[in-house]
C-alpha cells in the first residue's frame, strides 16, 4: 500500500517537483502547484523567484530545475533555503543553505508526516492562486491543427488506469506528456534528466516486462525512435507490451528550436528523412496505427491496449509547433526583435 505523507497538506504548503519527478506528489492534491521542468509554467517560475523561504527535499537544484541557475541567486539565494538531501556533498554544492540536512527524503517525510508547524491559513490565498495557475496551465490551449496532442492527452487521462507508467525520451515532444498528464503514485513517470536520446523505448520495454499487468506508455520522437526503436523486438520476444507514442514531425525539434532562437531561419542538419514507421514497427511484430486527427487518438490508444502486445502509435505532428508553448514563427519573431534591440 502506498504511504501518504500529509505534511504539506496539514501546513498548507505549496509543493512543486523538480524535472521529471512529477509522480512523487499526487498532482490531484490541492497543494500541488506544478513542476520546475522544461514544461513548467512561467507563473511558477515567477513564484519561486519571489518566495521568502524554500524547503527543498531530495532535489539537487541543478541546471534543469533552476532554469540554468537563474531562478535562484548563487551562491547565496535571496530566499531562505532549507536543503535536505541524502548525499551531503550536494548540500552547498551550488547554493548555500541556511540549514542543510543530510537525510534520505523518505525518512524526512516519515518524521514530519503529521507535524503541524504553521497555521495553514496564513498563506491560503497564495496557495489557492498557485494551484489555480497550475490548473489553468494544464488546460488545452487554443490550437487549430489537425492533431491536438494536448486535447488528446487530457481526454485519454480519464481512461488510463491509476497505475499507468510513462517513460520519456529527450526532446520537446515530451512536454505534452509532462504538462497535460497528471501523475501520482502508484502511477510512475520515468525519464532521463540528462538529455539522453533513445532512452524511452528500451525503458518502456523494461518497465513492461517488469510490470506486465500495467499500461506502459513511451513518449519518443522520430529521431529518438531511430536510435533504439528496434528494442520493440525484445518486447515481442519476451512478452512485453509497451505502447510507443511516436511523435513524427520530421525533424530534431529541440535542436531546431535552439537554431531558430539564436539564428532565425539558419537551420542545418535537423531535417529527417524517416522510414515508414508503421511498416517498420509491424515488421518487428508490433501492433501499429498512424494517427493524424485528434478524434482518432483515444480510440487508437484503446485498440493498442486491447491488442495485448507491443504497439506503436505514430502521431503525425506539426513541425512548426516546436513546444507546448511556442511555434517556430514566434521564435523567429522574438529573435529578430531581440537582435534589433541589441543593435
Amino acid at each position: 500500500m502506498q504511504e501518504h505523507y500529509p505534511f504539506a497538506e496539514i501546513n498548507g504548503l505549496p509543493v512543486a517537483c523538480s524535472f521529471r519527478r512529477q509522480d512523487i506528489v499526487d498532482n490531484r492534491s490541492n497543494v500541488y502547484v506544478g513542476d520546475f521542468g522544461t514544461a513548467g509554467s512561467p507563473q511558477l517560475v515567477d513564484r519561486i523567484k519571489t518566495a521568502d523561504i524554500l524547503l527543498v527535499v531530495g532535489a539537487r537544484l541543478g541546471e534543469m530545475t533552476t532554469k540554468s541557475y537563474t531562478t535562484l541567486r548563487s551562491p547565496a539565494p535571496h530566499q531562505r533555503l532549507i536543503h535536505i538531501h541524502a548525499n551531503p556533498d550536494e548540500i552547498g554544492r551550488v547554493y548555500s543553505p541556511e540549514l542543510g540536512l543530510a537525510i534520505a527524503p523518505e525518512n524526512f517525510a516519515r518524521a514530519v508526516a503529521n507535524c503541524q508547524w504553521v497555521d495553514a491559513q496564513r498563506w491560503q490565498d497564495w496557495l489557492n492562486a498557485a494551484r489555480q495557475d497550475y490548473l489553468d496551465d494544464t488546460e488545452a490551449p487554443a490550437y487549430e491543427g489537425e492533431l491536438d496532442i494536448a486535447r488528446a492527452l487530457i481526454d485519454v487521462q480519464e481512461t488510463l488506469p491509476a497505475d499507468f507508467i510513462v517513460t520519456l525520451d529527450a526532446g520537446n515532444h515530451t512536454g505534452w506528456g509532462q504538462r497535460f498528464l497528471r501523475y501520482g503514485r502508484p502511477g510512475r513517470q520515468i525519464g532521463s534528466t540528462c538529455g539522453a536520446m533513445g532512452y524511452s523505448v528500451p525503458a518502456a520495454v523494461a518497465a513492461s516486462l517488469r510490470f506486465p499487468d500495467k499500461v506502459v506508455l513511451s513518449f519518443v520522437g522520430d529521431g529518438g525512435f531511430m536510435m533504439s526503436g528496434q528494442e520493440i523486438a525484445t518486447a515481442v520476444q519476451h512478452g512485453g507490451k509497451p505502447i510507443i507514442l511516436l511523435f513524427n514531425n520530421g525533424t530534431y525539434g529541440t535542436i531546431r528550436m535552439h537554431q531558430e532562437r539564436e539564428h532565425p531561419e539558419r537551420v542545418i542538419g535537423t531535417d529527417l528523412i524517416n522510414p515508414n514507421f508503421a511498416d517498420l514497427a509491424r515488421s518487428l511484430g508490433a501492433y501499429t496505427e498512424t494517427v493524424t486527427q485528434t478524434k482518432d487518438f483515444v480510440p487508437a490508444l484503446e485498440r493498442a491496449i486491447a491488442a495485448n502486445c507491443p504497439a506503436v502509435l505514430e502521431l503525425k505532428t506539426d513541425p512548426e509547433l516546436v513546444s507546448t508553448r511556442t511555434t517556430i514563427n514566434a521564435l523567429r519573431n522574438a529573435a529578430y526583435r531581440s537582435n534589433k534591440t541589441s543593435d
